[in-house]
């Protein structure tokens, strides 16, 4: 039998592209794991998905896994099939054009592998408690690193 492990991610920019802040909670049996990491210049796209990467690269083991994202960017890619069109398409979206951040988006599905995910969307700046902790997270990230 496969751990449950619910991750609530989050990234947050300081401009668009510039300083950012990604940041995740991982809850297994009701504790909780916190990691946060930054970039110097950077997009809030890149954070949002190097949240989820780093979050999933955090499990020790295969794991049955829901990801909270307020992203729907992230949310349409697995949970409306876009990443298999992009796949199919070899890497270009709907408009011909290769998709954006393909690195990371090929970093998560090799730290997926072992795992069995499933995408559920948040709405962000809500009341979400642990989207509201993400949300403080990365930006603090952003705070604790600009020079």
């Amino acid at each position: 039998m496969m751990k449950e492990v619910i991750i609530y991610t989050d990234g947050a920019c300081s401009y668009n592209p510039g300083p950012g802040g990604w940041a995740a909670v991982l809850i297994y049996k009701g504790k909780e794991k916190r990691i946060s990491g930054y970039e110097p210049e950077t997009t809030n796209n890149r954070m949002e998905l190097s949240a989820v990467l780093e979050a999933l690269k955090a499990l020790k083991e295969p794991c049955s896994v829901i990801v909270h994202t307020d992203s729907a960017y992230i949310h349409n890619a697995f949970e409306r099939g876009w990443i298999d069109k992009w796949l199919s398409n070899g890497w270009k979206n709907a408009s011909k054009q290769p998709v954006e951040n393909q690195d990371l988006w090929k970093a998560i599905l090799q730290a997926s592998q072992d795992h069995k995910v499933k995408y559920k969307k948040v709405k962000g700046h809500a009341d979400d408690k642990y989207n509201n902790i993400c949300d403080e997270l990365a930006r603090k990230a952003i705070k604790d690193n600009k020079a």
